[in-house]
């Protein structure tokens, strides 16, 4: 399937992100000054890249067609975890600019929620991401006939050509983010 294929390269930019995230909570941990700069950059990221752009494509075009194709194992699959992961993964976004704003006004015991967050949303979205490529995205492969197959790779193509800027401004990011950190 191209649109799997195109959802696990994602996954990829998505992990090198985490791995940017776990620097700056270290170098918090090591009593670094926050680049609050960079941390927003990372939420920009994270918000309209791994979840308006990628998981925009998993709820809005494969979800639906495998909760409409393959019944109830694909429900519970999408319904109770993966869209129960994406909106924790969003709790903890919102989570951690909270504990930025804190920490800007000067609540240093705020750091400790920065890291948390930022941590735990690592943490969430590693699991995540291997729950999906390891089973979520073989089920949908293995069950789903070629005609719908065939659907989901147009849409989620014309998504991509839409939207191509997008991706390169959030991988343009994450590369920059990389080179710092």
């Amino acid at each position: 399937m191209k649109a799997i294929e195109i959802m696990n390269e994602e996954h990829k930019y998505i992990l090198r992100m985490l791995q940017v995230i776990r620097k700056c909570c270290f170098k918090i941990l090591n009593n670094e000054e926050i680049i609050y700069e960079d941390f927003y950059k990372i939420i920009d990221f994270i918000r309209n890249y791994a979840d308006n752009h990628h998981h925009k494509k998993e709820e809005k075009i494969l979800f639906i067609k495998m909760v409409e194709e393959l019944g109830e194992p694909a429900k519970k699959a999408v319904n109770q975890g993966m869209l129960v992961e994406h909106d924790l993964g969003r709790l903890h976004v919102r989570e951690l600019v909270a504990a930025l704003e804190k920490v800007k006004a000067g609540e240093e015991e705020a750091k400790l929620d920065v890291i948390a967050n930022a941590i735990s949303y690592t943490h969430l979205l590693i699991r995540h991401i291997d729950k999906e490529d390891r089973v979520i995205y073989k089920f949908a492969e293995r069950n789903l006939n070629d005609e719908v197959i065939k659907l989901i790779d147009d849409e989620c193509e014309n998504y991509e050509i839409n939207n191509e800027e997008i991706k390169n401004k959030y991988i343009s990011i994450l590369e920059e983010l990389e080179k710092r950190y």
